[in-house]
């Protein structure tokens, strides 16, 4: 008998509001120290995690602050860890992070 992730059931257990690619500011520490900034488009983001369409790939276990609208002054920030990288056909990468609760 095998698992079957894809048998058309819902795994999230947390309500997920589809972004439509609106871009978000994210930034993290490479391993070699080096302090890295983006604005990247936002794909999926649910009280559990975000899911982002980046051009280069973010180590796993990394972690990464997002930043919702920057430029107001009442701006959230969130913090989250990278648990998925997967290099999409078009060259670029999807990565999930699991938000971290205070």
């Amino acid at each position: 008998m095998t698992n079957d992730s894809n048998d058309g059931r819902e795994r999230r257990q947390a309500f997920r509001i589809d972004m439509e690619k609106e871009l978000i500011d994210i930034s993290w520490q490479e391993e070699n120290g080096q302090q890295c900034q983006k604005k990247i488009a936002c794909l999926d983001f649910s009280r559990g995690g975000v899911r982002l369409d980046c051009d280069q790939a973010i180590a796993l276990n990394t972690f990464v602050t997002v930043v919702f609208e920057a430029a107001n002054p009442n701006c959230q920030k969130l913090t989250g860890k990278v648990i998925r990288c997967i290099q999409q056909n078009n060259g670029w990468y999807e990565v999930a992070l699991r938000l971290e609760t205070a």
